[in-house]
């Protein structure tokens, strides 16, 4: 071997002059050694950086079901358990959210006072005609007239509550389209994403902070947010830092409760089919608490407040259990015309959370009054199990508001005057609620497109502790498969 004096790195390895055959063939093979030694280690870092990559992958949950099912009011029992920061961040937000639903009750109670009252009048006047009522609830009016005896106090309240509605206009407008809930409209089919190509329809924006619309709740609350500033001081409001919406409300208080507490009108009310205790952004029984210029809304307050989400919202929660680890969550539209939009979300998830109102078996949609809110929710919860997309997908059954649906049973409502096929079974709570558990059930085994398990939770989300012990079963359960499927268990 011909070396050269130039060149000191091959000098320093080439071997010894007068090396003998067994020693060289003892450097070959540590040589070898140290190749193989160094491959593996090689392999090893190769293999802890991909581990490292599968890890940091975001845990990808969507939450399906029609609007007013309780999509919302699980993802925020969710933040609340695991973003307590953002969380206190949005309170003060709220407030505006929780005003507007606390007016729209109060207005709903104006209106059907109003019809009563103008009811009444005309059955005073001969030749008078009734005209129409539009109400944003289904079966309102009983079939049996029934007197009422209204006085000047209750036409005192209609003219003492009246700028409420303007206050309702302002709010509406404050917080955007999530603000507005959506009447009939015309006919759409319940699984618009079923259809060919609609995947294509709506391409997911990519953007670094998580909302994927500009008309969600997240983003209402965003207008609100105080600043920076702002939030380093006490959120307590004195009366010098009120806005006008609280001074008509904090001047209107005392006639609210009257209105809410009057014999006459709680006679009239209960003559309803429909009652404004079930409907979602219920506070009537918290005027004297959260009209006041001192208010900060509650936990309790924030997951049963009421704004529609438009589109889809991806909400980022960061665990902070130690881990680190990053959920994704989507919030998405409920309504048929906003149901488009789910199928460009289905490829990328690790679990889908499907969620159904059993209390709404005697319920039509707000955007299709032909349709049982019920039926709407099999044909949906029918779709997403037959999906082929979906087939390995994980997918979570909460059958909600069985507190609603308990009061109704109650009130005396009987499940076979709505659903024939509930046929001579027991009308009581617990049947109800295995009855419904069962089709579902059925639903799932005949049309998914290979055998997966049923996952079913019975729920009332508005309920923060119970749900919060529901949430920490399904984190674990989505949490696995998501480990599983990275190869990391």
């Amino acid at each position: 071997m011909r070396i050269s004096v130039e060149d000191p790195l091959t000098l320093a390895i080439a071997p010894p002059k007068d090396e003998t055959p067994q020693e060289r063939e003892t450097r070959e093979q540590a040589e070898i050694e140290a190749r193989r030694t160094s491959e593996v280690i090689d392999e090893q870092i190769r293999q802890e950086r991909a581990a490292l990559k599968k890890k940091k992958k975001s845990v990808k949950v969507l939450l399906l079901g029609q609007s007013e099912s309780g999509k919302s009011a699980t993802l925020k029992n969710f933040q609340l358990q695991h973003a307590r920061h953002e969380w206190a961040e949005e309170r003060a937000s709220w407030r505006a959210v929780i005003y507007l639903n606390l007016v729209r009750n109060i207005v709903r109670v104006l209106d059907i006072l109003s019809r009563e009252m103008f009811l009444a009048e005309g059955e005073k006047r001969p030749g008078s005609a009734a005209i129409e009522y539009l109400s944003d609830s289904d079966d309102e009016t009983t079939s049996d007239r029934i007197v009422y005896r209204f006085s000047d106090k209750h036409r005192f309240m209609q003219r003492r509550l009246g700028p409420l509605r303007s206050i309702q206009s302002d709010l509406e407008n404050k917080l955007g389209p999530g603000s507005q809930e959506v009447r009939s409209t015309a006919h759409i089919s319940a699984t618009p994403f079923d259809s060919p190509g609609s995947q294509l329809l709506l391409k997911r924006p990519s953007r670094d902070f998580g909302i994927n619309s500009t008309n969600g709740w997240k983003s209402a609350l965003e207008k609100l947010r105080p600043s920076v500033m702002a939030s380093a001081r006490p959120q307590r409001r004195s009366d010098s830092d009120h806005d006008e919406i609280t001074d008509v409300l904090v001047a209107c208080k005392e006639t609210m409760l009257e209105l809410w507490q009057d014999p006459i009108v709680q006679q009239v009310l209960s003559h309803r089919k429909t009652k404004i205790e079930d409907s979602p952004g219920f506070f009537l029984d918290d005027i004297d608490r959260i009209v006041s210029y001192d208010y900060e809304p509650s936990d309790n307050d924030i997951v049963r407040a009421r704004l529609r989400t438009v589109g889809v919202q991806e909400h980022k929660v960061v665990m902070d259990d130690g881990s680190g680890k990053e959920w994704l969550l989507y919030d998405v539209g409920g309504t048929r015309s906003s149901r488009v939009a789910w199928a460009s979300y289905f490829d990328d998830v690790d679990a889908i959370i499907f969620l159904c109102p059993i209390s709404c078996f005697d319920e039509r949609l707000r955007e299709d009054r032909h349709i049982n809110r019920l039926e709407d929710s099999y044909i949906l919860w029918k779709s997403v199990c037959s999906s082929r997309i979906l087939a390995k997908t994980e997918i979570i059954l909460f059958l909600n508001k069985c507190d609603l649906l308990h009061n109704k049973i109650k009130r005396g409502m009987c499940i076979k005057d709505h659903i024939p096929s509930y046929g001579s079974r027991k009308n009581d709570t617990i049947t109800v609620m295995r009855y419904f558990q069962q089709h579902f059930k059925e639903i799932s085994k005949q049309y998914s497109p290979e055998p997966r398990p049923f996952f079913i939770h019975f729920t009332s989300v508005i309920d923060t502790k119970a749900t919060a012990a529901t949430l920490g079963v399904v984190e674990e359960s989505i949490l696995r498969t998501h480990l599983r499927n990275a190869d990391l268990l």
